[in-house]
């Protein structure tokens, strides 16, 4: 009977450890490159952010000169048949090579300003949208009873003052408007009907709520947007003056000839809707626009998404600024001016330098640039802005 020589076991023993050696070795780099890999991602996603960042303020500030053009052409800005609904292909814009950049629009002045939306108005909404009466009548009070000051609520199961302050973390309603649509989920009477029971996720009377306010106050809706399913709820129109309206701006069945159009005066609403304008209650002009520009390179992209209002047209107020009533409302829009930040910028320098004989540090001059609109809100890669879809030809 053959017997491997000892040097042969010893050599083979040796190589075996060599080779599991080399297994562990390759699975433990194999893991450290996979975990560097995810670490990187951070970072590297914050440098293309940055980089991507410079590309969308410039195509932003590229929009609002094309609507500044339009407005000051146009005695305001009205619809974008206008012809500034493609701002950037209007100017000639090219982004940097490798990028495309997408600008998308909506009014948000075509909403009603939920700050100021009186308690019939929104009862009829709910109505319209097949809510019982009592349960609108409910929701209605508990939302307004949230938002103004010193309101008194009529419906039955309302919640009041004194119903927070006996929760288990007591508290009071804030009796000013909305900051975000996620505080509807704090009020009751509106939570329970906005919000799924089991998950907690918005249903859809929250979207065509949310769909159909806006959280800022201005002075009138413009009915160039197309939302008139508020007109509809009142039964200030019907359906067949409705589309009418429709008709004449998407430049369809009637009016198919003459193409997407616009009301530029309240006369021409009372000639297509075949009411008195009157009654509608709405303007014709944008008074608070949402821009969104996104920026894509490879896989990576960058979205940016303002608020803006023509500086030249009516005060918007800006949620967080909104009066909880009527008779604050002059002094709540001022707070939207940045004229007003001037002057007290100016105020404050003034007085920092007359107090003291002492040497301060120098305030500098704050400038009026009279920048032709106001921001409102500005919102950098936000989740809770749904991105637009990539289209087959961006606008730039």
């Amino acid at each position: 009977m053959n017997h491997m020589p000892s040097s042969f076991r010893s050599r083979g023993s040796v190589l075996l450890i060599v080779l599991v050696t080399l297994v562990f070795a390759t699975s433990a780099l194999l893991l450290f490159i996979e975990k560097a890999t995810t670490d990187l991602l951070v970072p590297i996603r914050e440098a293309d952010a940055s980089r991507l960042r410079l590309e969308a303020y410039s195509a932003l500030e590229t929009t609002l000169a094309v609507l500044e053009d339009f407005r000051e052409a146009g005695d305001g800005l009205h619809s974008p048949a206008e012809g500034w609904g493609d701002p950037l292909g209007f100017a000639g814009y090219e982004p940097t090579e490798g990028r495309t950049v997408e600008v998308t629009m909506e009014d948000e002045s075509a909403k009603l300003p939920l700050p100021s939306v009186k308690a019939e108005v929104l009862v009829a909404l709910l109505k319209y949208w097949q809510v019982p009466q009592t349960d609108a009548e409910r929701i209605a009070d508990s939302l307004l009873g949230w938002i103004k000051k010193d309101y008194t609520p009529t419906a039955i199961g309302a919640p009041t003052t004194q119903d927070y302050e006996a929760t288990a973390l007591p508290f009071a309603p804030p009796g000013r408007s909305l900051r975000s649509w996620a505080e509807l989920s704090a009020i009751e009477g509106v939570r329970q009907a906005l919000f799924d029971e089991t998950t907690g996720l918005p249903n859809a009377l929250y979207q065509r709520l949310t769909e159909t306010f806006s959280l800022y106050r201005y002075n009138s809706p413009n009915i160039n947007g197309n939302r008139l399913e508020p007109l509809l709820a009142q039964e200030i129109i019907v359906d067949h003056q409705q589309q009418r309206v429709a008709e004449y701006l998407a430049g369809t069945g009637n009016y198919l000839s003459m193409g997407p159009g616009f009301f530029k005066n309240t006369r021409s609403i009372g000639a297509v809707a075949g009411v008195q304008a009157a009654r509608l209650g709405y303007g014709v002009t944008v008074q608070a626009l949402r821009i969104t520009v996104t920026v894509r390179q490879g896989l990576s992209s960058f979205r940016l998404s303002v608020v803006v209002a023509p500086a030249q047209g009516a005060k918007v107020v800006p949620a967080s600024n909104t009066a909880t009533n009527d008779t604050e409302a002059a002094a709540g829009s001022e707070t939207s001016s940045g004229a007003v930040a001037t002057r007290q910028a100016s105020t404050t320098a003034t007085t920092n330098t007359t107090s003291s004989s002492t040497p301060t540090t120098a305030v500098p001059e704050v400038v009026d640039l009279k920048y032709p609109f106001t921001f409102l809100e500005i919102r950098e890669n936000d989740k809770r802005v749904p991105p637009p879809a990539p289209s087959d030809e961006p606008t730039a």
